[in-house]
C-alpha cells in the first residue's frame, strides 16, 4: 500500500480536494494528511474522502493544525513539556487528531513524542560532517558528550513523556486506530534509538506501533548513531509502516528514493505487504522527481 504525504503539496493549495486531486493524478489511491494541514483545508479533504476520490493511510500529528497556526509544525506542543499547560494541549490537539483519523477513516496516526532540552548537538555534528571531519577527534568528543549529555537529562522528560501517551493510547484503541511511534532524526528527540526496545516493553498494546522514517534514520546512521538496517531488524515485530525519503551526503534529507544514500535494498527483507509505505517528500520536488522516486521504491520493494 504506497501513499504520498501532503507535505509535499498543501502548502500550494487553498482547497483541499485539489490538493487531494493532485495526489490521486500522480497515480496514487491513498495520501497520507501531514501535519501542514490547514483548517481551511478540511472541507475540501473530507469532499475528496466522501466522493471516493482517494483514501487517507494515515494521519501525522497534529492533523488539522490548530486554529492560527498556518505552517508545518509537528512539535508546536511537546509531551516532554514541563509547563503542564503545554503538555494539556499536545493531548487536547492529539485527541482532535484522531477523531479526524476516524472521520477519514485512517487507519493510524504518526506521533512525535517530544525532546530534551538540550544544547543543538545534531547540527552541531552535521556541520563538522560537511566539513568532512566525521573521522576526527573533535568529533568523537561533541558526540560523546552529546550522549552523555542526552542520557543523563532523559528521565524527566522521558516520564512526561510516558505519563501523555499512557493517556492517549486507550483513546486510540477506542477510536479503532493504531500509534505509530516515529525514531527521529535530531539527537535529543525521543525515544532515542536505543531506548525504543524498552520503550516497547512498556507500552504493549497492539496500538502502539513503530514507525520507521528512513531519512530520519540515514541520518543517524551517517552521525554514528545507529546501523540502519540493524534498527529496523530489531524492531520489525512491531512496525507498522514507513515513511519513504532519500538522504543526500551528508544529511539533506526528503529528496527523492534512488537519489541519495539511503539502502532501500538493505531494507526490503522488513517490508511486508501490511505494512503503510508512505512517501514523505520535500515540496520543492517536480512532479517528475516524485515519479521517479516512486518508480525506484517500486522496483525495489515491489509494486504492492
Amino acid at each position: 500500500m504506497y501513499s504520498l504525504s501532503t507535505c509535499w503539496n498543501s502548502h500550494r493549495h487553498t482547497d483541499g480536494r485539489a490538493m487531494l486531486r493532485e495526489i490521486r493524478d500522480l497515480g496514487f489511491e491513498y495520501a497520507e494528511l501531514s501535519h501542514g494541514v490547514r483548517i481551511s483545508l478540511v472541507e475540501g479533504i473530507l469532499q475528496a474522502v466522501d466522493a471516493g476520490e482517494i483514501k487517507i493511510t494515515s494521519l501525522h500529528n497534529f492533523c488539522p493544525l490548530p486554529m492560527g497556526v498556518n505552517h508545518a509544525s509537528p512539535n508546536l506542543f511537546q509531551f516532554t513539556a514541563e509547563a503542564p499547560r503545554e503538555r494539556d494541549m499536545a493531548l487536547k490537539c492529539t485527541l482532535k487528531t484522531l477523531d479526524f483519523a476516524v472521520r477519514v477513516k485512517a487507519s493510524l496516526v504518526v506521533l512525535h513524542m517530544g525532546s530534551v532540552d538540550m544544547k543543538d548537538y545534531t547540527k552541531k555534528l552535521e556541520g563538522l560532517l560537511e566539513d568532512g571531519r566525521r573521522d576526527t577527534p573533535k568529533y568523537d568528543a561533541v558526540a560523546t558528550e552529546a550522549s552523555e549529555r542526552r542520557e543523563a537529562k532523559k528521565e524527566p522528560y522521558v516520564e512526561r513523556a510516558y505519563e501523555t501517551l499512557r493517556k492517549i493510547v486507550p483513546e486510540a484503541e477506542a477510536r479503532g486506530l493504531r500509534l505509530g511511534i516515529e525514531n527521529r532524526e535530531a539527537l535529543e528527540e525521543i525515544p532515542f534509538e536505543s531506548d525504543f526496545m524498552f520503550f516497547f516493553k512498556e507500552f504493549t498494546s497492539p496500538a502502539v506501533t513503530y514507525w520507521h522514517d528512513t531519512g530520519h534514520a540515514q541520518i543517524k546512521e551517517n552521525l554514528g548513531f545507529i546501523q540502519h538496517a540493524m534498527h529496523v531488524e530489531s524492531l520489525q515485530d512491531r512496525l507498522a509502516g514507513f515513511h519513504i525519503h532519500d538522504v543526500r551526503p551528508p544529511c539533506r534529507d526528503h529528496c527523492p528514493p534512488g537519489s541519495g544514500m539511503v539502502d532501500f535494498a538493505a531494507l526490503k527483507p522488513f517490508v511486508k505487504p501490511e505494512h503503510l509505505k508512505i512517501f514523505e517528500l520535500s515540496p520543492v520536488l517536480k512532479e517528475e522527481e516524485v515519479r521517479s522516486g516512486v518508480a525506484h521504491i517500486k522496483q525495489v520493494w515491489g509494486a504492492g
